[in-house]
């Protein structure tokens, strides 16, 4: 029972096999092929400053609706782990110093994104178009809320610290430095990010086999 990590609602969950020996192996090889794809989608980026534009998100949705939320938080989990050791799995490199990056809210907010629409997939979201995109649309929001929050903490050390602010920072407004820097930009194509996954998902399902 232990081992039963995802749910026949998932892409993940159907193409599991029935012996539990195998279907862990199956687990564990799929967070961290998955940890994998986070860190190559991390690397398809525009660096604009200070938050680059990558394709994790979409990743993140997409996996985390095709494996369950307790394999996606896993598979989000381990490559921020893997990020914070020192591996160059972010967009710009790696280890603890990324922690003060003004990016790392987002990469925190994987893990409350995956959730959600992993539990929304486990609910059977993931074969509805507009509940699964829903879904996502919400696990993109928070996701956004990390990533405003933590810049806006990053904005107001590097002020205490007294060093020359960088251009992305406007010191007479820190809400509008935040917004301007971890929302505004994004917004749009994150939309069309979120759309491409719920489709790509709920696609994958018409080419399952009937008995799924």
């Amino acid at each position: 029972m232990a081992l039963t990590l995802t749910t026949p609602n998932t892409v993940l969950g159907v193409l599991s096999p029935k012996s539990q020996s195998a279907r862990l192996a199956l687990n564990i090889v799929t967070v961290v092929l998955g940890s994998l794809v986070l860190a190559l989608s991390a690397k398809v980026s525009v660096p604009v400053m200070p938050v680059p534009v990558t394709l994790t998100t979409l990743a993140v949705a997409a996996l985390a609706a095709g494996f369950g939320w307790r394999i996606g938080v896993a598979t989000v989990a381990l490559y921020i782990a893997q990020g914070l050791a020192g591996l160059p799995v972010f967009a710009t490199g790696g280890g603890l110093d990324y922690i003060l990056r003004p990016s790392f809210g987002f990469i925190l907010g994987y893990l409350p994104m995956a959730y959600i629409i992993g539990r929304a997939a486990d609910m059977g979201a993931s074969r509805r178009i507009v509940l699964l995109f829903g879904a996502m649309l919400l696990g993109d929001a928070v996701a956004f809320a990390f990533g405003f929050t933590w810049l806006l903490v990053v904005a107001n050390v590097i002020m205490q610290t007294g060093a020359a602010l960088p251009s992305w920072l406007d010191a007479t407004n820190l809400i509008a430095t935040a917004w301007n820097g971890a929302v505004a930009p994004f917004i749009v194509w994150d939309i069309l990010k979120m759309g491409f996954a719920a489709l790509s998902i709920v696609g994958i399902w018409k080419i399952l086999p009937k008995k799924a």
